[in-house]
């Protein structure tokens, strides 16, 4: 008799080795960056795409299967991709460098700061996994990367909420004249902003809906947290609006102080550390602007991060929309 023979295993997978964030069944689009960037080289021969190493990571590779010789493969060497698009740039290019954000700021910070941001190039540095969007731990968790960029001189900042913002930001980012660092949403991005009659706007937050209790002031995936949240504390009678704040800098200081009132709890939302993001940036703005208003910051601890699934890390650090609906009731 022969011996039994066990079929191979299936390797399994958990969302730890992968960069979703999209709750079952929501609406996504497939690699929208990388749909963007080809749309729009399409009308723009200067549009060149780089990379280092990543391409596949950072839905560059939309771009590099279909324009090949306008893609160049810098290998895992950052700094070095950073200087060389500061050159194309110098000549009348106009790049897109795209890595993960930890190796973009981190590792490149001086290249970004003095080769591109000092001159002003249009250089435009794509940075995937942002914050808390991946399980690998605090070597792959961009989570301060708004605190060191926010600091550097000439930088345009963006933090996308979903498919929409990234596909309205693309052109608009390269149409800019100047460096821009955008926070990368890869792989199947949720699909929320088309149902708020939103439109991009480099430099501009956005008020999604309204609200006499509490004001939410979101960036990046958080708004998305922050406008499910908002519909969820319906049923507990919180009324609850939102503001979504695309560009971190320059920051929508006008529009932010016009939201704020001392009547309404003001929640700041951010898929980044508490030093250094958005809620700070908030907070001075109502300090500087002489608005007398009650803050709560909901963002990620000042620490290294546990790594695991990221369903499991939302929940743990408090950016999960229950999380946010629990701490909104509890500061009311």
């Amino acid at each position: 008799m022969s011996p039994v023979q066990e079929a191979p295993r299936k390797r399994l997978t958990t969302s730890a080795m992968i960069a979703s964030f999209a709750d079952p069944g929501q609406r996504t689009a497939p690699a929208p960056f990388g749909h963007a960037l080809n749309r729009l080289a399409e009308e723009r021969p200067e549009i060149v795409g780089l990379s280092a190493d990543l391409a596949k990571y950072t839905d560059m590779h939309v771009f590099r299967d279909a324009h090949p010789d306008r893609f160049h493969q810098m290998g895992m060497a950052e700094q070095v991709m950073l200087g060389a698009a500061a050159g194309l740039a110098e000549v009348g290019f106009v790049p897109f460098a795209s890595t993960y954000s930890v190796f973009a700021t981190r590792r490149a910070y001086d290249f970004l700061c003095l080769d591109i941001a000092e001159p002003g190039l249009n250089v435009n540095v794509v940075g995937a996994l942002p914050g808390l969007t991946t399980g690998y731990g605090p070597s792959h968790q961009a989570t301060e990367d708004l605190a060191i960029l926010r600091a550097c001189p000439n930088l345009t900042i963006v933090d996308p909420c979903d498919s929409v913002d990234i596909e309205q930001a693309v052109p608009a980012l390269a149409a800019h004249r100047g460096p821009t660092y955008m926070r990368l949403l890869r792989g199947k991005v949720p699909t929320v902003l088309d149902e708020y009659d939103y439109r991009f706007e480099l430099g501009k937050a956005a008020e999604l809906r309204g609200g006499r209790d509490v004001l939410f002031i979101s960036t990046g995936l958080m708004t998305m947290r922050a406008l499910q949240a908002a519909e969820r504390l319906e049923a507990d009678h919180v009324d609850a609006a939102v503001l979504h704040v695309p560009t971190v800098k320059p920051l929508d200081t006008d529009t932010i102080l016009r939201q704020v009132r001392g009547d309404r709890l003001v929640v700041t939302c951010e898929n980044h550390t508490v030093i250094g993001g958005l809620s700070e940036a908030v907070a001075a703005t109502v300090a500087y602007g002489g608005v007398s208003a009650r803050i709560v910051p909901v963002s990620l601890p000042d620490e290294f991060l546990a790594a695991g699934a990221l369903p499991t890390l939302h929940d743990r650090y408090g950016l999960s929309t229950d999380a946010l609906r629990a701490r909104v009731k509890a500061e009311l």
